[in-house]
């Protein structure tokens, strides 16, 4: 008989050990940050080579020493068509101060009559080849991201931003 209670008291204790441990181990899942898509922050930028709507080649690296707004978009993204305005107001405030660069990721379609149309003159970069966004890990329109003079990438948005979202992560860098 004191057999059977010391072995169901055992068997109670490791159950008990089981379920604490499987608990703590889920906290500790629920805590960690959720994977964003695309690079991460402090990364080096990959650098690319695409031609503007002009058929200018531009790199990014021609921008180094520059803080630069990196900002993938689609001419068929309603987020993407919402930020256009503050974009351009940024670009029209901000110009010479920062570099802007939108990598547009349909360029089968007509995005110069989408510019023209949106009253937009900053930089459009065509990403016939989807070789800047593959290098970005682009999965989700609009992402931007924000690169210091140094090539690093200092923060990323993951929806349409404000003018007051890009002059916070300009003035951060």
């Amino acid at each position: 008989m004191v057999k059977k209670m010391i072995a169901a008291s055992v068997l109670l204790i490791m159950i008990t050990a089981i379920i604490v441990v499987q608990a703590v181990e889920k906290d500790d899942v629920e805590s960690q940050p959720v994977n964003q898509t695309g690079l991460g922050i402090g990364l080096k930028a990959p650098d690319f080579e695409l031609n503007n709507l002009q058929g200018e080649t531009i790199k990014l690296s021609d921008f180094k020493g520059k803080k630069v707004m990196l900002n993938f978009w689609a001419t068929w993204c309603p987020p993407c068509k919402a930020e256009m305005p503050d974009i351009q107001k940024f670009y029209t405030q901000k110009g010479d101060e920062v570099a802007i660069l939108a990598v547009n990721i349909d360029p089968q379609s007509d995005v110069a009559g989408f510019a023209e149309e949106m009253r937009v003159n900053f930089p459009i970069l065509l990403d016939v080849d989807e070789k800047a966004s593959n290098a970005y890990q682009i999965l989700t329109i609009p992402t931007t991201y924000f690169i210091d003079e140094e090539g690093i990438i200092r923060n990323k948005y993951l929806s349409a931003m404000s003018m007051e979202i890009m002059n916070q992560y300009m003035d951060e860098m």
